[in-house]
């Protein structure tokens, strides 16, 4: 039976890591790149010690100030990105400009996930949507260290494969289900992947994630304030109500959640 540990340094914080006989669990800040600045990435604290060490060479320490833009839809990837704090939008760009978000990426996770599997490009724009850091890897490097580490090329690829049925999902969502719900889905899963109940966002940058208008967000958005859910601020959503926020939500955020629990998150 899988045991749920909470990590005592995050106290608060949405994710539990589940300590399966395959899943090492490492406390945040317990490993650093060779400059010394600690880890807090989820997956990277979840491999083994001698993966680690084959990866920690090559993780360069970066800031991800808001609106840096990691990688340029169908671009050649050059770096893989492993978040410590923030959150990576990843991007569906259209030729006349518009875009709508296809999933998110926070200290869970990583970005470039083809490289992965062998491949040099995305189709998908990676954005980083709320200030954080964490750590990159040049591209080549991170595949010539899978070559030899076969353990870790299986979490990173489950990874990928999982993220992609997230996308799928979150497709699904923007198709069938309406601006309220969606909104609310939004809120849930970035407050799940970010250390805190105040999220820096604005309503414009919700509109162009959730694929619509800023006046059909504050509608959504003041629907929820009313019914005392969130509290916006300029430029922060604060949800103040968590538990009448997931009874807002479709059903596509408990199947995300779902998602999350096969990564050994919850």
């Amino acid at each position: 039976m899988p045991r749920l540990v909470h990590p005592p340094s995050w106290d608060g914080f949405r994710f539990w890591f589940v300590a399966r006989k395959n899943l090492q669990v490492v406390r945040s800040g317990e490993r650093t790149n060779v400059n010394g600045k600690p880890v807090s990435n989820i997956i990277l604290l979840s491999i083994s010690e001698s993966d680690y060490n084959s990866l920690r060479p090559h993780l360069e320490y970066v800031s991800l100030p808001n609106h840096l833009v990691l990688h340029e839809a169908g671009g050649k990837l050059e770096f893989a990105y492993f978040p410590n704090r923030g959150l990576i939008s990843l991007v569906v760009v259209m030729k006349d400009g518009k875009t709508a978000e296809a999933g998110i990426v926070g200290m869970e996770g990583f970005t470039g996930t083809p490289v992965a599997v062998g491949l040099s490009r995305s189709p998908l724009q990676a954005v980083v949507q709320i200030t954080g850091d964490g750590f990159r890897i040049e591209a080549g490097a991170l595949q010539n260290t899978l070559e030899s580490a076969p353990r870790l090329q299986e979490i990173l690829s489950r990874y990928a494969a999982i993220r992609g049925m997230q996308i799928a999902q979150t497709a699904a969502c923007n198709r069938l289900h309406d601006i309220g719900q969606r909104l609310a889905r939004w809120l849930l899963m970035t407050q799940d992947r970010v250390d805190s109940g105040s999220l820096p966002i604005t309503h414009d940058f919700l509109a162009t994630m959730l694929g619509t208008d800023r006046p059909t967000v504050s509608l959504a958005a003041g629907v929820l304030q009313r019914k005392k859910i969130i509290e916006y601020t300029r430029g922060a959503v604060k949800i103040v109500n968590r538990k009448k926020l997931e009874d807002s939500a479709c059903e596509c955020y408990a199947v995300i959640q779902q998602y999350d629990g096969e990564l050994g998150l919850k």
